[in-house]
C-alpha cells in the first residue's frame, strides 16, 4: 500500500528521456560545437578586455513560441551580425524558459504546445532543435538558465547565460552557474539591489557539490570547479540603474570584491520602465558613456523580434506571427536601424 505521507498531492510523474538520448537524436555536428567554442571564447575576451573593439549584445525575442519566426528572426539577426561584426558581437536571444511571478506561459520547455498540456519531453526536443539550426547558421545562442535539470539538454549549444532578478539569490542556481561551460551574467534582483547579485557572482565562482543528473538520467551528486567567466547586469528595479553613475558604482562594488570587469546593461525590463519603446533610449545612452570613455560597459541586452509589441496569450486563441507573448519587444526594422547606428557610432569612438 502506497504510504499516506508523500505525493498527496501528485498526479502523475512521467519519466523523461535522457540527455544523451535526446542528444543522440540531434547530435550537435563538429562545425558548431567548433563555432559554440569560439564565440564563448569571443565573449571572454570583452569580458577580460582583450577585445577592446567591439561590444557584446545579446538580442532577440524575450521568449521563443514560435519555432518558424525564431528561423525567420535568426536569419535575420545573421545578416546583421555579420555586416557589424567588426564592433558589435551579436548573440540571439533563445529564451526558452519564463520564470513568472504569479502564473502564466512557462515558456517553449514547459509548454510547447502552448495548449496547457506541459509536454516537456517534447518541449526539451524542440528547444535543441532550434538551438541547433541557429547555431548551425553561425550565430550564437544565449539562455536564462530557470530548471537545474534543462541545462543536460542543450547547454553545450550556448554561448551565454543568464541568471535571472528573481533566482539570483537562489543557491540552486548558484550552485548550477558554477558548473556551467559558458560565460553567465548575473542581473540584479528586482529591487534594483547589486549586492545580492555580486554574492552571486561570487559564489558562482567556487567548487560545489548539489543534487543533479547525469547524462544518463540517473540521480547523481554533481561536483564542480566553479565558473570563472561571470559578470554583472543592470536591469534596473525600484529606479533605473544604466546612468554614468550606476554603471561606474557597479564596477566599483565589483572590483571591491576583487572582482575587476566590466557590466552589462539590459536596455529592457525596470531599465525601460517596462514600455518596450524605450529601449533605443536606455541603448543610446550607454553607448554614448561608452564612447566618452566609461571603459566599464561590456555590452546590452535587447529585447526584439519580427514585428513590435506583444499579445495576449491564452489556451486556444490564434497568435499573429512573430509577436511577442511575454515581454513587449522592439520590431525588426527598429532593431536592425539601431544596432547599425551602434555600430557606427563605436566604430567613429
Amino acid at each position: 500500500m502506497p504510504a499516506k505521507t508523500e505525493n498527496c498531492h501528485v498526479v502523475e510523474a512521467a519519466p523523461l528521456v535522457p540527455p544523451e538520448e535526446v542528444k543522440a537524436k540531434k547530435p550537435l555536428s563538429a562545425n558548431a560545437e567548433e563555432f559554440v567554442l569560439s564565440t564563448r571564447e569571443a565573449i571572454r575576451d570583452i569580458l577580460y578586455g582583450r577585445d577592446t573593439h567591439r561590444l557584446l549584445v545579446i538580442v532577440g525575442p524575450c521568449s521563443i513560441h514560435d519555432p518558424s519566426a525564431a528561423f525567420e528572426y535568426a536569419e535575420k539577426l545573421k545578416q546583421l551580425a555579420d555586416t557589424t561584426s567588426d564592433h558589435l558581437l551579436l548573440v540571439m536571444r533563445t529564451y526558452f524558459e519564463k520564470p513568472r511571478t504569479t502564473v502564466g506561459w512557462k515558456g517553449l520547455v514547459n509548454d510547447p504546445h502552448l495548449d496547457g498540456s506541459c509536454d516537456i519531453a517534447a518541449g526539451l526536443q524542440l528547444g535543441r532543435s532550434i538551438l541547433l539550426q541557429v547555431t548551425e547558421m553561425s550565430l550564437g545562442c544565449s539562455v536564462e538558465v530557470l530548471d537545474p535539470v534543462t541545462p543536460q539538454y542543450i547547454a553545450d549549444l550556448v554561448s551565454w547565460a543568464a541568471v535571472g532578478a528573481r533566482t539570483i539569490e537562489s543557491q540552486t542556481h548558484r550552485e548550477m552557474a558554477s558548473g556551467l561551460s559558458m560565460p553567465v551574467g548575473f542581473k540584479n534582483g528586482t529591487s534594483g539591489d547589486l549586492e545580492t547579485a555580486i554574492n552571486a557572482v561570487v559564489s558562482a565562482s567556487q567548487p560545489h557539490s548539489f543534487l543533479g543528473i547525469t547524462q544518463q538520467g540517473q540521480s547523481a551528486l554533481i561536483k564542480t570547479t566553479g565558473n570563472a567567466d561571470r559578470h554583472l547586469v543592470l536591469r534596473g528595479g525600484a529606479q533605473t540603474n544604466y546612468g554614468p553613475e550606476d554603471i561606474a558604482h557597479a564596477a566599483e562594488m565589483m572590483e571591491g570584491h576583487g572582482i575587476a570587469r566590466p557590466v552589462m546593461v539590459d536596455c529592457s525590463h525596470d531599465n525601460s520602465r517596462k514600455d518596450y519603446t524605450r529601449q533605443a533610449d536606455v541603448c543610446r545612452s550607454v553607448i554614448k558613456q561608452y564612447i566618452d570613455g566609461q571603459q566599464s560597459v561590456m555590452g546590452m541586452m535587447l529585447e526584439s523580434n519580427l514585428h513590435a509589441g506583444k499579445q495576449a496569450w491564452q489556451k486556444g486563441t490564434e497568435l499573429a506571427y512573430g509577436v511577442s507573448i511575454t515581454d513587449g519587444c522592439i520590431g525588426w526594422e527598429e532593431t536592425e536601424s539601431l544596432l547599425s547606428e551602434v555600430a557606427r557610432t563605436v566604430a567613429e569612438a
